[in-house]
């Protein structure tokens, strides 16, 4: 067992095993114990049993070893720089290329490193090449869908998560408070919430900004909002459509109870709701009475408004 208080500090994941190497990196486990043994790149600690595990000084070295044998550094010249000049490397790639992969590792490193320079710098890179439209779903989307794998093999930390998704969230509010807010689109009013309970709110948010883009009038009320709160938008002549996301919330044994609620509150309205998220789908909407519609993902949404 790993002494509890190597594991902790502040709640941030401070030693990793191989696997969560493999899985943060991309690089197989196997190449990995090839570039301890061969190159003395990394030096794994044990456990009394044996058991290999790595720094995160270790895992930010590999991330960045990564990056440099990505744009054509040979690892036998990787091995001959002292950690600082491979720190450096990586930084002036992260900071010249960021496109795409070379972005998506920057905002590891970022994330794992506490580095909101990095981050910024990475992002105003993008933004000389793309529209924000684009670094979204071309690299904040795969970045996102790629925390969530490491969310599944316990390789995050919330502490890392929690940074990372903030400064992607202020990128999000300013590019909405940028937008003109004269709604030329008036069919709906557009109210964005997240189920009680939800916290996960960038998709929403995204959304939020595409439908402000569009000309859209929306009101976003954001995370963990309980169903009896939307009672105002019922006493007015407003035409809603609700939008909501459903990444956790409601549990598995609460969905169908949570949609024959919302389907109660919509039926014999001009209203309707649009559930996005693999909650949503769980839910047969032909059984409903109200206008109910899903979808997996914003930007299918997206490809329908």
């Amino acid at each position: 067992m790993f002494n509890k208080k190597h594991v902790k500090l502040n709640n941030i994941k401070t030693i990793f095993t191989i696997k969560d190497l493999e899985n943060i990196s991309g690089i197989k486990a196997h190449t990995i114990r090839i570039w301890e043994k061969r190159y003395n790149l990394l030096e794994p600690n044990r456990t009394d049993t044996n058991i290999r595990y790595y720094s995160s000084q270790s895992l930010l070295k590999l991330l960045n070893v990564v990056l440099l044998n990505k744009h054509n550094f040979k690892i036998s010249k990787i091995a001959q720089m002292s950690n600082e000049q491979i720190n450096t490397n990586a930084r002036e790639l992260a900071f010249k290329y960021a496109v795409n992969d070379e972005a998506i590792n920057a905002f590891k490193m970022s994330m794992f490193q506490f580095d909101k320079v990095l981050f910024n710098n990475t992002y105003n890179k993008l933004l000389h090449k793309k529209t924000f439209r684009q670094v979204f779903k071309e690299v904040f989307i795969p970045f996102l869908n790629h925390i969530g794998l490491l969310w599944q093999t316990n390789t995050l930390m919330p502490a890392h998560e929690h940074f990372i998704s903030n400064l992607i969230i202020q990128k999000i509010q300013l590019n909405t408070e940028k937008l003109e807010y004269a709604a030329t689109n008036q069919d709906y009013t557009y109210v964005l919430f997240l189920p009680d309970g939800e916290i996960h709110e960038i998709g929403l948010m995204y959304l939020n900004f595409e439908l402000v883009l569009r000309g859209c009038q929306t009101i976003y009320l954001g995370q963990s909002l309980p169903l009896n709160n939307l009672s105002y938008f019922f006493e007015g002549e407003l035409k809603v459509c609700f939008i909501t996301s459903m990444t956790v919330q409601p549990y598995e044994d609460k969905v169908q109870e949570y949609f024959e609620e919302i389907d109660a509150i919509l039926k014999n309205t001009d209203h309707k709701l649009v559930a996005v998220g693999r909650r949503a789908l769980e839910i047969d909407v032909e059984d409903l009475d109200s206008n109910v519609t899903t979808y997996p993902s914003v930007i299918e949404l997206l490809e329908d408004i």
